[in-house]
């Protein structure tokens, strides 16, 4: 063995400031970042951000906010020095964005950078300058208003190294637009302004007002988005969900409009990833990722945001329970639709949660167990017309009932049935304009969720096998099965201990008969130790029900009564998920009076 040389020496400041910003700076955005979220933690209700080149060449972050006195400007570019925390409690309820003291020292380290700060209520301003991390000299008099701009030039310049990972200015100015709208859309009170050359991207003026706040988000996020948007509002002890899901029709191709806060700060986190997968799992096709703008508030002291170099990770004291309120959340309003009908009554719980629905008869699946006598509104005379092929048109009933429909009689959200369009379509005229559904794809989601709730009411039948499958596994994966031997007894599957590190399944459900049992029990295992739950045995059991809901739904070119097609609106108008079949396509779409007007021109 070979004596070390090497002995232990203090770093000097300037290679820690480098060695600092290099967890911190990765590109432009990440000063952009720094700046902003310093302004934001300074009270500013107006930030405007310049840039040049991409923000290589240059950027300035300027703002209203508090400012800084002389003295604190001193300070501003010494290393670990903030007015953010004073003792080891405060890491405990941080409720501000920046709080180590690190980023204008690491920026300084890495550019050529100015500030100039107006503390609220002074009468003079101060400038401060820093250079690949010489030390600063003192703050000098200037002319600024009350507030605080950060101006920095030629990023890395002085680390060739990182400077040449930079992209082409116009792929750092997308990361750097990116980075701000999805900063403005956590603090709908600030006016944010973006700036490139002498363009300006975009300028977001506070929104308070229901008006105003969508005229934000559909500038920050785009019309699509506002079209198709469910809100949400929801509570459970100490925790509050706010925001926007996409319905989803609006699916998208990427992960790129996902928008997660917690506290305001924007953040990711597997959790509530997962928790998000799985609430789309049953609405969204194969590939397809939701949009969503989320804000989850708790007390600070129950998340932890001190675990990355850039705060953009955080670690949740009760995990699991942010997990399942995050699910049921989701779930709930996916399941109400753009029909927007509360479902919570008939929800099934999250695999591994305690509570469970009232039993209810478990309900089969029939061809169509349509038959509903119902009042028909806005048919009258003119149903011989509309009848389908080969129908016999009926009589409008006698009480009271006119062309115009009965007295009264409020329109449904789904209207009432006019006709069938070439045995696949169902037309229906609503209250403003016309419905268009999707036969066999509505009648699928129907049966689908009767066959879900009559599984979900009680344990699934289980299948036992002629030879039991053992599987070796680490001492680790058999105390995870030992835990969670309820969630496996309540999924039908039959799990048993065979020592320290062997499983014994003796049992399967009956739905998954053909499934390979060792490839299913270690598929399980691996999302328990990943996630704490597991949502599999539920996905693969929902699959096999939408098969069956898929061969029991009422195939194309099958004609329909009047009573047939309106029954079947009302079904779809009491069932959860309606807006979607099992494969996660729409199964009906509307035109609005409005639009049918634009289609001929009426008024114009």
């Amino acid at each position: 063995m070979t004596e070390r040389t090497e002995r232990i020496r203090l770093l000097p400041p300037d290679l820690i400031n480098r060695i600092a910003a290099g967890e911190i700076i990765e590109r432009p955005a990440s000063v952009v970042k720094e700046l902003v979220e310093n302004s934001l933690d300074a009270g500013a209700d107006r930030i405007e951000i310049d840039l040049e080149g991409g923000g290589i060449r240059r950027l300035r972050v300027r703002d209203n906010g508090t400012g800084l006195a002389r003295e604190d400007l001193a300070l501003a570019l010494a290393r670990h020095a903030t007015s953010k925390i004073a003792a080891s409690a405060d890491l405990e309820t941080i409720r501000t964005f920046g709080f180590r003291g690190e980023a204008l020292p690491s920026i300084a380290s890495v550019s050529r950078l100015e500030m100039l700060s107006c503390a609220r209520g002074a009468t003079q301003a101060w400038s401060l300058r820093g250079d690949g991390g010489t030390p600063p000299g003192d703050p000098v008099p200037a002319a600024h208003p009350e507030g605080t701009t950060v101006e920095v030039r030629d990023l890395f310049y002085n680390v060739p190294a990182r400077r040449k990972f930079l992209r082409a200015a116009p792929t750092e100015l997308g990361h750097i637009e990116q980075l701000v709208r999805r900063l403005a859309l956590a603090r709908r009170a600030v006016r944010f302004r973006l700036g490139h050359h002498d363009r300006v991207l975009f300028d977001a003026p506070p929104a308070e007002e229901e008006a105003g706040l969508r005229k934000r988000l559909s500038l920050l996020l785009g019309e699509a988005f506002l079209e198709q948007a469910l809100e949400l509002d929801d509570r459970a002890i100490e925790l509050h969900l706010q925001g926007w899901i996409s319905s989803p029709r609006f699916s998208r191709s990427r992960a790129d409009q996902q928008f997660l806060y917690v506290n305001g700060r924007a953040v990711r986190d597997k959790q509530v990833a997962h928790a998000v997968r799985q609430a789309f799992q049953d609405v969204l096709p194969h590939g397809r990722h939701p949009a969503y703008l989320l804000h989850l508030d708790l007390p600070p002291e129950q998340v932890d945001v001190n675990v990355h170099p850039a705060k953009q990770e955080v670690r949740f004291r009760e995990g699991r329970q942010v997990h399942d309120f995050l699910y049921q959340s989701l779930k709930r309003r996916l399941a109400r639709g753009i029909l927007g009908r509360e479902w919570a009554a008939r929800e099934a719980p999250a695999p591994g949660s305690p509570a469970a629905p009232p039993p209810t008869p478990p309900p089969h699946q029939s061809p169509l167990r349509f038959g509903v006598g119902e009042r028909r509104a806005g048919y009258g005379a003119s149903l011989a017309i509309q009848q389908p092929p080969g129908r016999v048109p009926e009589a409008p009933e006698a009480s009271g009932e006119t062309a115009s429909g009965p007295a009264n009689e409020e329109i449904p959200q789904l209207g009432f049935a006019l006709a069938q369009l070439h045995g696949v379509y169902l037309l229906a005229q609503a209250r403003d304009g016309l419905i268009l559904v999707d036969m066999h794809a509505a009648h699928e989601r129907i049966g689908y969720e009767r066959l879900k709730r009559g599984w979900a009411a009680g344990p699934l039948r289980r299948q036992p096998l002629l030879l039991p499958v053992t599987a070796r596994v680490s001492p680790r994966e058999a105390d995870l099965a030992e835990a969670h031997a309820e969630v496996f007894q309540r999924f039908g599957l039959g799990v048993e201990r065979m020592g320290e590190d062997c499983l014994v399944v003796r049992e399967i459900p009956v739905l998954l008969q053909d499934a390979d049992a060792e490839t299913l029990l270690r598929d399980l295992l691996s999302e328990l130790a990943e996630h704490g739950a597991s949502d599999l045995l539920r996905e693969r059991c929902d699959a096999t029900l939408a098969t069956l809901a898929c061969h029991g739904a009422v195939r194309a070119h099958r004609n329909l009564t009047l009573e047939e097609m309106n029954a079947l609106l009302r079904e779809m108008e009491q069932t959860q998920r309606a807006d979607q079949c099992n494969h996660g396509r729409p199964t009906w779409i509307a035109l609005s009076n409005r639009e049918l007007d634009g289609l001929f021109r009426r008024g114009r």
